[in-house]
């Protein structure tokens, strides 16, 4: 393994350049090679207004090396990763607040997911503040200033700390890609095909740099097709279903369509819901809070999609995707045993309310 920067010089050899502050120094000036894989990932979008020289203000990488916990934290973005920091911030005794520039937490997830995360967040966090925008931070001595512009919301407010995330742009720029015949798109991502294969035959690409989701399991199913291509073999990248996770308490993870993507593209779907204040499992728990849904197709009664929220919820939805993966209909998952008293049952019975069939649910069959 070499330690080192490294720019294209053209398809088929990178200029190595040694880290700074680093002990060991690049072995050679340039490598060469026959194959390629580009995995630089990507980094902390941080917009012009929001760019303040302050350790005090962090993106979600200096959020992870702190050594003290601050009193109050302002959490500027509502997306998956604000969540996940403030409620680990919050679980160890700040006072957080969050900041989201749209109408809703976690932007383009269904709803129905985020509202039992929401409710729970209000009782938690300090305040939760929708169509708000940061228009500016300023360093004082004893904190951070926000200017804030929002209904209802103060238009100055202090903090000990501020955590930017409002998404994150791929590491494309700096490395020479114009040496190559690589091209990207308007957003910076590197243009690959389904083997991972740039336009340029010595290179490919994986990860945050390839393109949304911007997900590590993902990347992963992508080097292994990376390495396959590269080495001659047939592999395509055709995965039905990518799961998603926010770990927050509770969980929220889904699989596949969802009911957002199904109305924005028009596709028609039956959608079964199986509240967890009908699992006994959920009730031993202290967590009826959660629900799990599953969309089909209501014609085929194939599985398009799986939603969960609830404690555990990242755990539940590998069952999910499997079956989308496998294109089962609701009554493989109906029909298939589930272990008693587990909130795997919610899956089940959320197959089996779509047959009229669930146990701890009243709902008319299908006729």
């Amino acid at each position: 393994m070499i330690h080192a920067h490294a720019r294209f010089v053209d398809s088929n050899t990178v200029q190595l350049f040694a880290i700074d502050g680093a002990k060991a120094k690049p072995p050679a000036k340039y490598l060469r090679y026959e194959k390629c894989i580009l995995a630089s990932g990507s980094r902390p979008a941080i917009p012009g207004p929001l760019r303040v020289d302050d350790p005090r203000v962090m993106d979600s990488t200096g959020a992870l090396e702190l050594a003290d916990m601050p009193g109050s934290l302002l959490v500027i973005g509502g997306g998956y990763i604000g969540l996940e920091m403030g409620t680990v911030y919050r679980a160890l005794g700040s006072k957080v607040v969050v900041v989201e520039l749209t109408g809703s937490l976690l932007p383009g997830v269904d709803g129905d997911l985020v509202r039992p995360l929401q409710n729970h967040l209000k009782t938690h966090f300090e305040a939760i503040h929708l169509n708000t925008k940061v228009e500016a931070l300023e360093p004082r001595e004893n904190g951070i200033l926000a200017r804030l512009k929002g209904d209802g919301v103060e238009p100055e407010m202090l903090f000990d700390r501020v955590l930017v995330s409002v998404g994150r742009w791929p590491n494309s720029g700096g490395l020479g890609l114009e040496s190559t015949r690589i091209r990207l798109n308007e957003r910076g991502f590197v243009l690959a095909d389904a083997r991972q294969q740039t336009d340029d035959p010595s290179i490919l690409a994986i990860g945050d740099v390839a393109g949304e989701p911007m997900l590590a399991h993902k990347a992963a199913r992508e080097a292994a097709v990376a390495v396959e291509t590269a080495a001659g073999a047939k592999a395509e990248f055709d995965n039905a279903a990518i799961p998603a996770v926010v770990f927050t308490d509770p969980e929220i993870a889904w699989c596949g369509l969802t009911e957002t993507q199904a109305r924005a593209e028009k596709i028609k779907v039956e959608v079964t819901r199986f509240p967890w204040a009908a699992s006994g499992r959920a009730m031993s728990l202290g967590r009826t809070d959660g629900m799990t849904k599953i969309l089909f197709d209501p014609e085929t009664e194939r599985v398009l999609g799986v939603g969960i929220v609830g404690s555990g919820a990242g755990e539940l939805i590998a069952e999910g995707v499997l079956a989308v993966e496998m294109a089962a209909v609701a009554r493989d998952v109906a029909e298939s045993i589930h272990p008693h008293p587990t909130l795997s049952e919610t899956v089940m019975e959320s197959a089996e309310a779509f047959l009229g069939a669930a146990t701890h649910m009243y709902r008319p069959r299908k006729k």
